[in-house]
């Protein structure tokens, strides 16, 4: 049974995501730096605790360990199947997600690559891999480990495009001549914090924290301190 752990003195262990390179990165040093980084020590020094990062390779890995008392906060886009073992907050900002579309693909736009059929690369147990696997073309979809694993394959020419964040995308466009980022985006990604489920208190207390670094400007400034524009924090009404 999990314990609850919104009155805790325990070093607080956050699960960190370096799947998405938009909320977490590493300094010249090989140290954790970021938006979830940042949040989560802004969580902690208001909690009087310390913070333990746990850092995992892909969002999936963070999420199927909800249940193995690894971490006691994580950073991850709002889906309901993850909901059924994580507890999320209300989101706190917004972040698109985009196909990448490769030399070789002609389609116009996003529309015009999913009613083409053409095979896209995503990764697998991703925000976006699993809302795309509940949208129209999801029998074009091919899966795999790895962001970088699934632009290798769009490189042979396995698949035409690929679907990822959209810095992601805009960054990885820049370095293959003939490879452009299609609009719309597909999905708007919300990102929430959140908690392993059966921490009532303890996830309380994690959305009044939330909810407050949103209102003071401290969510909006740590976005722009890693490039994101405040425009993109969701603000409670």
């Amino acid at each position: 049974m999990s314990l609850d752990h919104s009155a805790s003195t325990a070093p607080l262990r956050v699960a960190l995501n370096h799947g998405n390179f938009v909320l977490v990165g590493r300094d010249e040093d090989g140290q954790a730096k970021g938006i979830s980084v940042d949040l989560a020590r802004a969580y902690a020094t208001a909690r009087g605790r310390e913070v333990v990062f746990v850092e995992y390779n892909r969002a999936v890995d963070v999420s199927s360990s909800a249940s193995d008392d690894e971490w006691d906060v994580c950073f991850l886009a709002v889906d309901p199947e993850r909901a059924k073992t994580i507890a999320f907050t209300e989101p706190y900002v917004r972040i698109e997600g985009s196909y990448l579309a490769g030399p070789v693909c002609e389609a116009a736009d996003a529309n015009a690559l999913v009613a083409s059929g053409q095979r896209v690369g995503s990764v697998r147990g991703s925000a976006y891999s699993l809302t795309l696997q509940r949208k129209p073309g999801a029998e074009h979809l091919q899966l795999y480990e790895t962001l970088h694993l699934a632009l290798e394959a769009m490189d042979r020419g396995e698949v035409r495009a690929a679907a990822g964040i959209r810095q992601a995308m805009e960054h990885e466009a820049s370095t293959r001549p003939g490879s452009r980022v299609l609009t719309p985006p597909f999905m708007e990604i919300r990102q929430a914090m959140a908690m392993p489920q059966g921490r009532p208190e303890a996830s309380a207390d994690l959305q009044a924290f939330l909810t407050e670094a949103l209102r003071d400007g401290t969510v909006g400034d740590i976005l722009e301190r890693h490039g994101v524009s405040r425009d993109c924090a969701i603000i409670p009404s």
